[in-house]
């Protein structure tokens, strides 16, 4: 009802705001309290407590000692500000929502609908089914795919999981580890381009700039982040000796791609419509939702095919899944709206700025235990907009590059769906597994452990994120590649063969010393050779080992 009475009364309203002062407080106070109880249903307590904290800020803001001190709020103007104006509830977080987000979410639904969770899988399997450890690497392509377009680690586990934890537990692996692999490849469905669960057309609004930087930014870590855990994948089955996927199970690649091959139109016209119509990204997502549509009415994979009834499903679903998306947007748009209105924003960005001007490593740290702590239990987007606005301003302020800024906390917060205590994408995992979840949760953590480095490594050099000379770029790229390869052995205990405790220690020290980029500090390179020669001398000393094994 209150919607429907601003959809006639709003221009007026916010207009003359100043003029009607009663009206505008009722209308704010009846959003805001509605909106409220919204959030504690859609998103639980957690958020709610955070959303509450910002409430009593607004009030008492001026009796908060130090830098943090801030201008409180009357009764009046608190509600119709963050009712009425467009920098409270009815701001850029949800405008960006409703016009982006939504769209994404009824692609990906008719995309699951239509059977394109099954080609993906298909078509992972036909790549990499006949590798040691094909399972795995199966869940991990799959789960990349599929989640790049699903808005939501847990929906992603979900809806691939129980196709790769069974096939995985198949091939040997135990069911913590494949319930690991499928949470942390699900969670990095999130990161990949071009969709990245939407964030990344938050992001360019956010930063003012073109979607297409965004992605071209994003594209090395996301690479990183899945090469990672591919090795690593790779590196378990070595370890426990798990064979390549039965020749039976593996579809032939020719008839994946000629059943399914509607599937990837919709990529293609998606991507076409940004790059070269440079379309916005709203529009693009139209044009790639309609090509799935008309060809999913006409097509059919493995009888699943689009039917006016199951079109009906998808919106129905999509609203559904946006309900808690929309809630959350209009509680970040309250959150920018009391920083804004009290001047908290400029508080806790000198604050921190305090603490990174003696170390932006402290800072990052900081940041990062903060990010994992306010991302628990969010989706992506929700994830993405709170961090954005409380946690970006200090890095940008001490220097560290926007993009990159904004990057970090999307990763670390991100990263919360697989740490430990509300890991609710390892947790998914699981159940589907019918493992302990919270084993599962610390092996996820092993398997991902690169995310919690790499955002380090992109604020430090920039390279990681497309910037600066094709040279730079390549080499930082690299040798990350390597340092993840060699450290991920000595963590898992397996290269060639089985490490010794002073062979994986080497490994990891060596691994770590490759992953620092050159320009970290003056002389980094040095450590950057070193950890080349430890790992170098580690490497030909092990294939000298199994040479003599199997000599023998």
């Amino acid at each position: 009802v209150i919607g429907a009475y601003l959809i006639y009364r709003y221009p007026e309203l916010l207009e003359n705001v100043a003029y009607m002062p009663i009206e505008a407080s009722i209308v704010g106070f009846i959003l805001v309290t509605l909106t409220t109880e919204a959030l504690c249903r859609t998103a639980g307590w957690g958020l709610c407590v955070v959303l509450f904290g910002f409430f009593a800020y607004a009030f008492l803001g001026d009796l908060v000692p130090g830098s943090l001190k801030g201008r409180a709020m009357a009764p009046e103007t608190f509600f119709s500000f963050l009712g009425i104006d467009t920098t409270g509830l009815l701001g850029i977080p949800l405008t960006i929502i409703t016009t982006v987000v939504i769209i994404f979410i009824f692609l990906g639904q008719v995309l699951l609908r239509s059977g394109g969770s099954e080609f993906f899988t298909d078509a992972a399997a036909a790549i990499m089914g006949r590798s040691r450890g094909g399972s795995a690497k199966i869940a991990v392509v799959a789960s990349g795919l599929f989640g790049s377009i699903s808005g939501s680690a847990v929906s992603n586990v979900a809806s691939t999981g129980v196709i790769t934890i069974p096939l995985m537990r198949q091939g040997g692996y135990t069911r913590p580890v494949a319930a690991a692999i499928e949470a942390v490849a699900s969670t990095g469905g999130q990161i990949m381009p071009p969709i990245m669960g939407a964030a990344a057309f938050l992001m360019a609004e956010l930063l003012e700039i073109r979607y297409q930087e965004v992605i071209v930014a994003a594209i090395l870590p996301a690479l990183l982040y899945y090469i990672a855990v591919f090795l690593q994948a790779d590196l378990e089955a070595g370890k426990t000796g798990i064979k390549p996927v039965p020749e039976d199970q593996i579809p032939p690649i020719l008839r994946v791609l000629k059943e399914g091959w509607y599937f990837i139109t919709p990529f293609a016209v998606l991507i076409s419509a940004l790059f070269y119509l440079n379309a916005p990204p709203e529009t693009a997502a139209l044009f790639g939702a309609a090509t799935i549509v008309v060809l999913g009415l006409i097509f059919s994979y493995k009888g699943k095919k689009l039917t006016l009834s199951i079109l009906v499903l998808c919106l129905r679903r999509t609203g559904e899944m946006s309900v808690d998306i929309l809630v959350i947007g209009a509680a970040a748009g309250m959150i920018i709206g009391i920083l804004d209105a009290t001047g908290l924003s400029f508080g806790l960005t000198f604050l921190l700025v305090q603490v990174g001007e003696g170390s932006l490593f402290i800072l990052l740290s900081l940041t990062a235990v903060i990010c994992i702590i306010l991302g628990m239990g969010m989706p992506t987007t929700a994830i993405y907009f709170l961090l954005a606005v409380l946690a970006t301003p200090p890095l940008i302020e001490l220097g560290v590059e926007p993009i990159a800024a904004h990057l970090f906390v999307l990763y670390f917060g991100l990263m919360s769906m697989i740490t430990p205590p509300v890991a609710l994408a390892a947790f998914t995992a699981a159940k589907l597994a019918e493992t302990n979840p919270m084993r599962t949760a610390v092996a996820a953590c092993r398997f991902g452990w690169p995310a919690f480095v790499v955002p380090f490594l992109f604020v430090i050099a920039p390279n990681l994120i497309m910037i600066g000379e094709p040279l730079d770029i390549a080499v930082v790229f690299v040798t990350a590649v390597d340092g993840i390869w060699f450290a991920s052995a000595g963590m898992t205990g397996f290269l060639q063969i089985s490490l010794s405790v002073l062979q994986r220690a080497g490994y990891i020290i060596g691994g770590l010393g490759l992953l620092l980029p050159s320009q970290s500090f003056d002389g980094a390179y040095l450590v950057e050779i070193a950890g080349g020669v430890i790992c170098g001398f580690i490497f030909l000393s092990e294939r000298a080992q199994k040479k003599a094994v199997l000599s023998h």
